[in-house]
């Protein structure tokens, strides 16, 4: 097992050598390889977070737990709540939510090493080493019976087969043994903590390692390939805010070239947060209109891409700094278009941010039938309405205890009032 773990450091939340790295590198030291007839299995569970079933979480947690902790029942109904009643699914994204599938994963886990197999996982990416094609198939339908026995399944789209001598030039491949024109930059760790004490100074620490690296001559050459590295691009994405502005301009611009949007595509998510840093951070004010204009071409050049809402929410957000024509159009075509709260929600972010008054009037008068996040999302926003908006908010008040209940507690919508009162 290689994802998160709790860290002994007191400055990390979770163990920094666990990492997707480290995991395809201990695959690569399994001894069974070395055997002309071994066989390894890729594959991963089919919608991880959404389909984890709150009642097996809570028998897990209650194995974990004391005797009479009432831990497990209150995760459940808090798990519950955010699902809108539904039995199922974890909020994707929180620390929480990583620390609970962990927990979910360690009966299988358990179940893999005890039926003997050779396996490695992160997160929900497994990989099953095997000593001959029979085995193989063995595995996979051990691995398949025990996530069936907590209400999961395989991805059978994302399950291959590989002999041992494809799988190790696979995996170099992907981690760019030999390649010395990326080994740096796959090296380097790009986590950066903005709350650490010492903040500043790791941030020039790790922007100062970048001097010895051409980013812009590792992109030109992943476009080259007829399939991009996804995690040099993905490692690019990342490291968008340590460079200088004319050099992020330049690297933003060839990443959201409508030519390139789809050979990038399975970086899309780190793509969009780097494209997001930089635009959120004021050293870049000089690129804004420039990076702006090639955000704007993205709905009508790759429609496609801003279909699965992962890929949707990236782009609201990296969209919600100014609003321009087009944004405004599109914003208001998702919001109407989409069931989606989530969706909704980030749709109203953007006229927060925009301070686009006809959009927050024309919720105003939609309020009873709106969700309670998208509820909550518009109370946020109020504050930037000025007469309007403490108006809407006097109005509104004698609602919310009711509206806003989460149903274990008595006074949510008051907490969450005063914390809106001081959010920026």
């Amino acid at each position: 097992m290689h994802s998160y773990r709790l860290s002994k450091d007191a400055a990390d939340f979770f163990d920094r050598a666990r990492s997707w790295r480290s995991y395809k590198e201990a695959t690569l030291q399994e001894p069974v390889l070395k055997e002309d007839d071994a066989v390894v299995i890729q594959t991963d569970i089919a919608s991880f977070y959404e389909h984890i079933y709150h009642h097996r979480l809570e028998n897990v947690i209650l194995d974990l737990a004391a005797n009479g902790s009432t831990i497990a029942l209150q995760i459940d109904r808090i798990l519950n709540k955010l699902a809108s009643g539904r039995s199922f699914g974890l909020p994707v994204g929180g620390q929480c939510a990583r620390v609970l599938a962990e927990v979910m994963m360690t009966p299988i886990d358990q179940s893999l090493s005890d039926a003997g197999l050779i396996w490695h996982r992160y997160v929900d990416d497994f990989t099953l080493v095997c000593r001959s094609q029979q085995d193989a198939y063995k595995a996979l339908s051990v691995l398949s019976h025990a996530l069936t026995d907590y209400g999961l399944s395989l991805n059978r789209s994302k399950t291959t087969f590989l002999s041992a001598k494809h799988y190790k030039d696979f995996i170099s491949t992907q981690l760019g043994v030999g390649d010395d024109s990326s080994t740096d930059l796959r090296e380097i760790d790009l986590h950066f903590d903005p709350y650490s004490d010492n903040a500043r100074e790791e941030y020039e620490k790790l922007k100062k390692s970048f001097d010895k690296i051409d980013i812009s001559l590792i992109l030109s050459l992943e476009l080259e390939k007829s399939q991009p590295d996804a995690f040099v691009v993905a490692q690019i994405g990342r490291a968008l805010k340590f460079q200088e502005p004319k050099v992020a301009e330049q690297l933003c611009a060839t990443l959201l070239d409508p030519k390139n949007l789809d050979s990038f595509r399975a970086s899309w998510s780190k793509i969009m947060r780097g494209i997001y840093a930089v635009r959120s951070q004021p050293d870049f004010e000089a690129i804004f209109p420039a990076l702006d204009e090639l955000l704007d071409k993205i709905p009508g050049a790759a429609p496609h891409l801003l279909v699965p809402e992962a890929n949707l929410l990236h782009f609201l957000r990296a969209i919600r700094f100014a609003r321009t024509e087009v944004r405004g159009s599109f914003v208001r075509q998702t919001y109407d278009g989409t069931s989606s709260s989530t969706v909704k929600r980030a749709c109203i972010d953007c006229w927060r941010y925009w301070r686009d008054r006809p959009s927050f009037i024309r919720l105003r008068g939609q309020w009873s039938n709106l969700g309670a996040n998208e509820q909550r999302m518009l109370w946020l926003a109020a504050a930037a309405f000025n007469d309007d908006g403490k108006k809407a908010r006097d109005q509104l008040r004698p609602s919310l205890p009711q509206s806003w209940s989460l149903g274990f507690e008595s006074s949510f919508a008051a907490y969450y009032e005063s914390w809106a009162k001081n959010a920026l």
